[in-house]
């Protein structure tokens, strides 16, 4: 077997120094480091990396570029197809994606593409490099585009450089979905986020904060001003356990928990006095990564102990594993094949214990995973806090005021292959039409969508 180099770790701070604030973990390759990684690429000519890329970058090519110390053209080239890959390149999951299928995985370890797109975003940021954003051509046509967040993102960036004219509505008040509200500042820092975003107003969009379409402007409002609407509202409705005691004080869910925290500053108590209860034993419910996010911010706020509750075993947790194992570093405590079934109180309203119903595992279900089965087995845990990390579901007000636009059970929004939803000049992608994905699945959906609004609006005219 051919021998290969081993791949360049990405170095991160110590734990018990990051642990007490919300600086960034990982701090990125160095030139060298990158060049070094860059040189374990085997330039496959048939590229399988790419076919694991949603957004389709040109991934040996872009490694090829960083070989030769063309930073700038790799950042062009990665530009091409992801208009924030200094995000992309810190939370995407490349070792499911483009990762996945790197031919060195037969052989040792895969590249750290993840890790060389951010060393070029990064790098370009750093000496300003600034790449003409606009098209020459202008065409007749406007877009509104419903959500700010990664799949809102892409299609307002490709229509613009189109040339169409571009309006991004946001019902927060700062632009990035999910990226300002949901990812820490330890994970993603927000200074990186609103370069990022800067480029959509390099494009000439209009971004529209604090509309809620659906409350504020309804899509029929939209539509008789706009040509076509893209729906990109994500999946930020939370899911409840439905269990006694779940309205007991201090029960987050991590939509709640992770919004304070980021887009209300609670990490920068006490500059900011955002109201968040700073629980000393906590429970996190959830293996995704929403839940390593909420454990670790819990951590960073002072808690003693954080506990992450689990219903399955460390190898079914969908957590990208470089979180977990940040989590285990820092200290978070992992219980697993358990399932909550009552919040127990204190007698003054607040949350004292969780009891915990013992698991095993059965046959696959529906996911692939092995099904988690009640042994009729109990535990009890004493916590003081708890945040529901289990999941989220499709943002239900656009549906609920538009009948036209039809749902599943889910309350996903339907649509064709290419974008279209049920009523007509008006589009879907990202997590609201897949539920939970990830960021560069939302980018993804956003292309395609993008290229349909162009088609259909080009043949109309």
């Amino acid at each position: 077997m051919v021998k290969v180099k081993p791949r360049v770790l990405m170095p991160k701070r110590n734990p018990i120094e990051r642990i007490r604030d919300f600086n960034e973990v990982t701090l990125g390759y160095s030139e060298k480091e990158a060049l070094e990684e860059a040189s374990r690429c085997l330039q496959c000519p048939n590229k399988p990396c790419v076919y694991g890329c949603p957004v389709g970058i040109d991934i040996p090519r872009f490694i090829k570029f960083i070989k030769e110390r063309k930073y700038e053209e790799a950042y062009k080239l990665i530009k091409s197809c992801c208009p924030i890959p200094a995000i992309t390149g810190r939370v995407c999951p490349q070792e499911k994606q483009c990762e996945k299928l790197c031919t060195l995985i037969r052989l040792g370890e895969p590249i750290a593409i993840g890790a060389l797109e951010r060393f070029v975003a990064d790098w370009a940021q750093e000496q300003g490099i600034f790449i003409e954003p606009k098209s020459n051509v202008s065409r007749n046509g406007e877009i509104a585009i419903v959500g700010s967040g990664p799949a809102g993102i892409v299609v307002a960036s490709d229509l613009a450089r189109l040339g169409y004219n571009v309006t991004l509505f946001e019902a927060l008040h700062e632009p990035g979905g999910v990226l300002v509200y949901g990812i820490p500042e330890f994970r993603l820092p927000k200074r990186i986020v609103r370069k990022e975003i800067s480029y959509l107003i390099e494009l000439g969009i209009n971004i529209e904060l604090g509309v809620l379409i659906g409350k504020t402007i309804s899509i029929y409002d939209l539509l008789d001003e706009f040509d076509a609407v893209f729906i990109g509202a994500g999946a930020g409705h939370p899911r409840f356990l439905e269990i006694p005691g779940e309205n007991l004080n201090y029960i987050y869910t991590a939509n709640e928990f992770l919004t304070r925290i980021n887009l209300m500053k609670a990490y920068l108590f006490p500059k900011y006095d955002t109201p968040i209860y700073r629980g000393r034993y906590v429970a996190v419910i959830g293996g995704g990564n929403t839940a390593m996010d909420a454990a670790r911010s819990a951590l960073r706020l002072g808690a003693e102990k954080v506990y992450v509750v689990y219903r399955r075993t460390r190898k079914e947790m969908p957590a990208r594993e470089d979180e977990i194992i940040n989590a285990e570093e820092e200290g978070v405590e992992f219980v697993f094949l358990v399932q909550p079934v009552e919040f127990i109180g204190s007698g003054e309203g607040s949350v004292s214990k969780i009891k915990l119903m013992k698991m095993i595992l059965g046959e696959l279900d529906e996911t692939g995973r092995p099904k988690p089965i009640p042994t009729n087995e109990t535990i009890e845990l004493q916590v003081d806090s708890v945040i529901n990390a289990i999941g989220f579901n499709p943002n239900p007000i656009i549906p609920l005021t538009t009948p036209e636009i039809k749902t599943d059970r889910k309350g996903r929004i339907i649509v064709d292959k290419e974008g279209r939803t049920t009523m007509l000049n008006v589009y879907a992608g990202g997590d609201i039409v897949i539920g939970e994905g990830t960021v560069i699945e939302a980018m993804g959906w956003g292309r395609i969508v993008a290229q349909t609004i162009h088609r259909d609006i080009s043949t109309k005219k």
